[in-house]
């Protein structure tokens, strides 16, 4: 169970955006907590976290990137104890595999289908970090899917 009122906090706007088809009021309550936590002076595990979701939010594929790749960074500063100490089930490990699809698909749509499959590769390489259950099956779907949209069979 998540204890830490700044990942609740992202979570919400993960709601608002994914459940409610709210994505300009998620946005803006990102842009808030961006704020609030300093920017990417902030707790590494919630740079890490909100800078993924809030990708998910953006109009412009460079501004996608951009989001997802300070995520990829902030992750090396986030240990297991501190994910443990918020409440998050995932390990560190987990949270790769969706990170690398990300950027892959951000690079995908740019047109630099090298990137795309190099950030591919580094996803397939951590997911077995992920269990079955619903988000490993997630992560293991847009794996599967960019793969085919790819043309790589490996």
């Amino acid at each position: 169970m998540i204890t830490d009122p700044t990942i609740t906090r992202i979570g919400q706007g993960v709601e608002l955006h994914h459940h409610r088809g709210q994505r300009d009021a998620a946005r803006d309550l990102f842009a808030q907590i961006w704020d609030d936590i300093g920017g990417e002076e902030g707790d590494p595990l919630h740079v890490c976290v909100l800078a993924h979701a809030m990708a998910d939010v953006q109009d412009d594929v460079h501004e996608e990137l951009a989001w997802d790749l300070r995520a990829l960074a902030a992750v090396g500063l986030v240990t297991d104890d501190r994910v443990a100490q918020a409440g998050v089930t995932l390990s560190v490990a987990g949270l790769y595999p969706s990170l690398h699809l990300n950027v892959s698909e951000c690079y995908r749509k740019l047109g630099d289908l090298d990137r795309a499959r190099e950030h591919l590769e580094l996803a397939r390489a951590e997911i077995g970090a992920l269990g079955d259950d619903e988000y490993g099956r997630l992560i293991k779907g847009g794996l599967e899917r960019l793969t085919g949209l790819l043309g790589d069979s490996t």
